[in-house]
Order: C-alpha cells, then structure tokens, then sequence
C-alpha cells in the first residue's frame, strides 16, 4: 500500500467515514469458525478501527494493521476504551504484504475494508494462507466512494474536486492506480476461492459540512492538495450542493458488498 496517499486525513476519517451497515456486520459476525476459542480477527487497512469497532465484541483476539502511523493513533484512541473485558486488541503499523503474525496465530476471519484496491492483492492474499486458520475467511468489503457515484450531487461536488486539482484522480500527491480486476475474480484466482458475494443497499444522508469532512479523508481531496486555496474550494462546494438543496440535507444511495471468500470444502 502506498503509505503517503492519506497524508493528514486521519482525523477526518475517523470521524466523516460511514461504518459498516448492520446486514454486513451480522454476515461477518456469523463468518470464519463463529464457535472458535478464541476467535481471532486480522483487519487488514484498518484504518481508523471501523471493522474492529463493529466487531469488538464478536472476537477474543484482534490484530488490527495499517501503514499510516496517524490513522492508528486515531484508532487507538477510539477503540481501546471500547474494548470489552478479556478481549486482546494488537494495533500493527506496517505493510498487509510483509505481515506477520505472533507464531501460532491464524485468523478465524481477515477483513478488508475499502483498502483491497490499494494492495498487491495476489501477494497478500497468497500470504494469508498461510495465517488463516482452516475454515476461516477472507472478507473484501467496499462500497462507491463519491468520486465513482452516480448521485447527482456527488457528481457535481466531484467535478468541483476536478476544477481544483485536475481531471484525473488524485491519490495523495500521485495518481490513483489503474482500475484492478474485480474483487471477486481476485479472490476465485487465490487459495480462498469459494467466494459468495452479497450487497447492501444503503441510504446516508450528509449536510454540507459532513460533506468536506468525507472529501478531507480520502486521498483524491486530501486537505494539504489544496494549500492556500482551501477556502475557496470549500466556498465552491458549498455552492453547488446549494442547488440540490435548500435545507442542507444531502440523500445518498449506494450500496455495499462484502465478498467472502473461503478454501474449497
């Protein structure tokens, strides 16, 4: 994973990012041995905790990792007063392809959440095979951001984003990776290839200031992109929503998958 592309968001995402919805947090509280003891979770990208936080009380032991150093504060800060007695919460700073776990340990479930598109997705796949247990799961969970929405009004806040840094999309102060094969085709390519998938409609409903907070957490509308022109670019924002709505509400529909995927029975 490029480790700079969310240089400065981390506290925008821990507290603009959407959590999971309750239908994907029941599939995966129901995923990889429900019965074992202890149950080990491995959130990969974990970013600032959100798959750990909507699981907390479903595992006994949690390996919780990223490459940003700053979204593991924030994590750490949000998840550790939360954590119910007994349960074991390790926050890893590194890489998901150099990864590896305390000897011994394999992971009953591994999420991904948003973040699969950012790693070398062969390669950590092949190395998890080696830490889930074995009849855990892998989970890929990921839904459109506002840049590949089809809302009409995230539409518009994108092509303000475009007018202020540029067509293509940004990734920090790169380019965003070429479009990746789908998940679940990844996925059937590797070791965990019983793969079923199901999607969640969802329904979000921002105001405008929820709106810049969302844009400040990702890497195509990092805060720091805009150096001196970020007022303007909020005034900009600000403006267009104003058309789609006069009393700040903002209605978005999406939908969120989770690929769960399995070795062969």
């Amino acid at each position: 994973m490029r480790v700079n592309v969310f240089e400065g968001t981390a506290g925008y995402y821990g507290r603009y990012r959407p959590g999971l919805p309750a239908e994907a947090i029941a599939l995966l509280a129901g995923a990889g041995s429900p019965t074992s003891r202890p149950r080990r979770l491995l959130d990969i990208g974990t970013g600032t905790g959100l798959v750990v936080k909507a699981l907390l009380d479903r595992f006994d032991d949690i390996i919780a990792l990223d490459a940003d150093a700053e979204m593991l504060v924030v994590a750490e800060t949000d998840l550790r007063p939360r954590l119910p007695p007994g349960v074991r919460l390790s926050l890893r700073h590194g890489a998901a392809e150099e990864f590896m776990p305390p000897q011994g340990w394999r992971a009953d479930l591994v999420t991904f959440c948003r973040v699969f598109h950012w790693l070398d997705r062969p390669a950590v796949l092949a190395r998890l095979n080696q830490h889930v247990a074995p009849h855990g799961a892998v989970a890929v969970l990921a839904d459109r951001s506002l840049w590949t929405s089809t809302n009409p009004w995230q539409q518009a806040v994108r092509s303000v984003v475009q007018d202020f840094l540029g067509t293509q999309r940004r990734a920090g102060n790169g380019a965003f990776p070429a479009t990746s094969e789908p998940f679940g085709q990844t996925l059937r390519a590797s070791a965990f290839s019983d793969v079923t998938e199901t999607y969640v409609p969802v329904r979000r409903a921002w105001s405008a200031d929820s709106v810049l907070g969302y844009l400040y957490s990702t890497s195509f509308a990092a805060p720091h992109l805009f150096g001196d022109r970020r007022d303007r670019f909020e005034a900009a924002v600000k403006q267009i929503l104003a058309y789609f709505s006069d009393t700040d509400t903002f209605v978005e529909d999406n939908t969120f998958v989770i690929h769960l995927g399995r070795r062969p029975a």
